[in-house]
């Protein structure tokens, strides 16, 4: 190692200027797997419900609705998960820590006195980690697929909100991960607001040019108020994680 990159000898990995280098990238992609792991361990968080949505939807906006009914959402699905007599944490309200539909969820899961997870990415504009994800649960990520893993490891459930490409992103390869069993768990998947969905994806159009099966379009649900998308969450994990059916095989661990 030349002096320039290890100056008066110091360690390798305490050398800044070589952690930030082309060589060390693989040693900053396993420090977004560990240093997530080593805080959800020590918080005891089993698994997660994610909140995906826009950025650009604020409570008092034209789309206002959406915010407060994903706060509202967040706000009863963690007063149920913490009373649940489990010794970890379930189904932890969990967003991508920025503005919109993400500080609504959090927002919600903190009205309920519970913690959230807030996975953050380092953007240009619009993505701040918002003041309502419990601190010692707030990530910055620098790499999209490592926080996508965070995103996919620990969810047992996903709620999405109308949002742009991002949301698109992160509802499609969710499915894909689900449809083509690389997640090996059952997930309950929400799509809040079906006027919304049915006008940007033409799911039908799929299944008749033969691009996706008619049964995958089982694999998601919808929902148009709190109290009907509380119920779908409710009843899905109770069957799938919380009483599971005698007939159904062992749930097993994600392979994300």
């Amino acid at each position: 190692m030349n002096e320039r990159l290890n100056p008066e000898g110091r360690l390798a990995y305490r050398n800044h200027e070589f952690m930030d280098t082309p060589d060390a990238r693989s040693l900053r992609i396993l420090s977004e797997y560990l240093y997530p792991l080593s805080h959800f361990k020590k918080e005891r968080i089993h698994d997660t419900i994610v909140f995906f949505g826009s950025a650009r939807t604020f409570e008092s906006g034209a789309e206002g609705r959406f915010y407060r009914d994903a706060r509202e959402l967040a706000r009863r699905v963690t007063q149920w998960s913490i009373g649940l007599d489990h010794p970890t944490r379930r189904f932890v309200v969990c967003s991508g820590g920025g503005p919109g539909i993400m500080e609504a969820a959090n927002r919600g899961a903190h009205d309920a006195g519970g913690k959230s997870v807030g996975l953050n990415i380092g953007l240009p504009f619009e993505q701040r980690p918002n003041p309502f994800i419990s601190p010692e649960l707030s990530f910055e990520f620098h790499y999209f697929f490592m926080r996508k893993f965070w995103f996919a490891y620990l969810a047992k459930a996903l709620v999405v909100f109308p949002g742009g490409f991002g949301t698109l992103d992160e509802l499609t390869e969710i499915l894909t991960l689900v449809q083509t069993q690389k997640l090996e768990k059952k997930m309950v998947v929400l799509l809040y607001g079906t006027s919304f969905w049915h006008e940007i994806l033409n799911f039908d159009a799929l299944v008749k040019y033969g691009m996706i099966a008619e049964q995958d379009l089982g694999l998601f649900q919808f929902a148009d108020d709190v109290e009907s998308a509380f119920r779908v969450l409710e009843t899905g994990l109770t069957k799938y994680y919380l009483e599971p059916d005698k007939e159904e095989p062992a749930i097993a661990r994600s392979r994300v």
